[in-house]
């Protein structure tokens, strides 16, 4: 079998794509570091959506930046016997071990709430332990941003148009004091037009969506701002309490006519996640998760980006395919949708003939990978085919398979072949899906190459 070489890491933004998750309309970003591993919690837009009609949350995960594993639905607004509607904008953090998942929803009886739920566990099961909302302040409770300070203390932040603080206690399930209304003057987060102030009572740019983050001895507040479509703007502060200084702008409108930062620090790097309305049939209500390194200038103040489709330029980690990889862990993908059922968990459909699975920066090592295998479905008599290609969709062929015909994603066939080319190094890797046109073409769990 002839080797191919090892294709160099250095593939520059022809590599890089945005939005992050394609298999599936998300937005309202909240990143979290555990275990070595970058986490992001985010909404589901529901595909067609003509009003911010979300249901669930979901989260992501990575140790490269460049190659997400879909986890999955955490959590519904059904998992809060008082809650109603509306699974809008999350976030969560980890304390001693749980996992708590601070959300926005519209209650039963007393209109929007911010409730909490617990895991032992990132993906969860996460559940309610109050039977009833953390917080309410009556007037505009949603996007919750939590943060846990050096000393322990840990704030909560939210609010449209207004801007909430409290003190939460160690439990993270309870707070003491009163609810804080941080007040909205424009040397804080800058005057509002005239028309605006007057009409919408919104005096300032804030506008929603805070997120709460330190660096070094400056804590910073990020906030959607008005008017629509929303920048996003920043506040600077000596304390997670204030007072607040307006910083200026990060993001200039660009997409979406909303927006939603999340900011964290990973392994050296600081990076900025937000939504747009990129993909396909995407738009104001059908977003999709961003993200791109963020740099600070010497005096602590943010340097302002554009939305990059580029996205993340080089992976910070190669991918093993020596072990098992779920087929749900995608760089970039076109034609494929996001399920989950109860034996399989999360998997992927192709959805028409020609989608296929980007999988960056695959590390076949110098000893090379001589066979593949596959879990693989189809409800379908015609052949289809799974080919598993090196570099682009129409790179070099290494190997084929037959899918076989089980009759749906309830039931599933593991395939083996020989490959009729031997990779080694690093490549990017591109599964692609044909056969006759039809819809849920090929049902796809999870994959590996073995070295003999």
């Amino acid at each position: 079998m002839a080797a191919f070489a090892a294709a160099a890491l250095a593939g520059g933004a022809a590599q890089a794509q945005n939005p992050i998750i394609q298999t599936l309309y998300t937005a309202d970003p909240a990143p979290m570091v555990w275990n070595d591993r970058l986490w992001v919690y985010t909404t589901h837009d529901e595909d067609g959506s003509t009003w911010f009609t979300m249901d669930e949350w979901r989260v992501y995960s990575t140790d490269d930046m460049v190659n997400w594993t879909d986890h999955g639905a955490v959590l519904d607004y059904t998992g809060f016997d008082w809650g109603r509607s509306d699974a809008w904008a999350p976030q969560a953090i980890e304390r001693d071990g749980k996992f708590y998942l601070y959300v926005p929803l519209t209650s039963r009886t007393e209109g929007g709430a911010i409730g909490v739920a617990v895991a032992d566990s990132p993906v969860g099961p996460f559940y309610d332990p109050l039977g009833r909302p953390l917080v309410r302040s009556g007037h505009g409770d949603i996007d919750p941003s939590v943060f846990i300070d050096d000393d322990g203390q840990a704030y909560l932040y939210w609010g449209n148009p207004n801007l909430y603080y409290v003190k939460l206690n160690e439990d993270m399930i309870s707070y003491e004091g009163e609810i804080v209304r941080v007040p909205m003057v424009a040397e804080s987060f800058a005057a509002s037009d005239e028309d605006r102030a007057t009409n919408n009572n919104r005096p300032t740019l804030y506008e929603e969506g805070p997120w709460l983050y330190k660096r070094a001895q400056t804590y910073y507040l990020f906030w959607p701002g008005g008017p629509l479509p929303e920048h996003i703007g920043y506040s600077t502060a000596p304390a997670a309490t204030g007072p607040w200084k307006y910083g200026g702008v990060v993001m200039p409108p660009q997409s979406a006519f909303t927006n939603h930062p999340g900011v964290v620090d990973f392994r050296g790097k600081t990076y900025f996640f937000y939504h747009d309305g990129s993909l396909p049939g995407g738009g104001g209500f059908n977003r999709s998760v961003c993200v791109q390194e963020m740099a600070f200038r010497p005096d602590g103040s943010v340097v302002q980006m554009d939305m990059d489709p580029a996205g993340i330029a080089r992976g910070i980690a190669t991918l093993n395919p020596y072990r098992k990889v779920e087929a749900e862990t995608i760089a970039f993908s076109e034609g494929f949708k996001s399920e989950t059922n109860d034996q399989v968990g999360v998997f992927v459909t192709a959805e028409k003939s020609g989608s296929h699975i980007k999988v960056r920066d695959v590390d076949f090592r110098d000893t090379g990978a001589t066979k593949f295998t596959a879990r693989l479905a189809t409800t379908h008599n015609d052949p289809v085919r799974l080919e598993v290609r090196l570099d682009s969709a129409d790179g070099p062929m290494i190997g084929s398979i037959r899918v076989p015909r089980t009759g749906g994603s309830d039931r599933w066939s593991v395939r083996t072949i020989e490959l009729e080319q031997k990779p080694t190094g690093v490549h990017d890797l591109y599964f692609v899906v044909n056969g006759r046109p039809a819809s849920h073409l090929m049902y796809f769990d999870y994959w590996m190459f073995s070295e003999k």
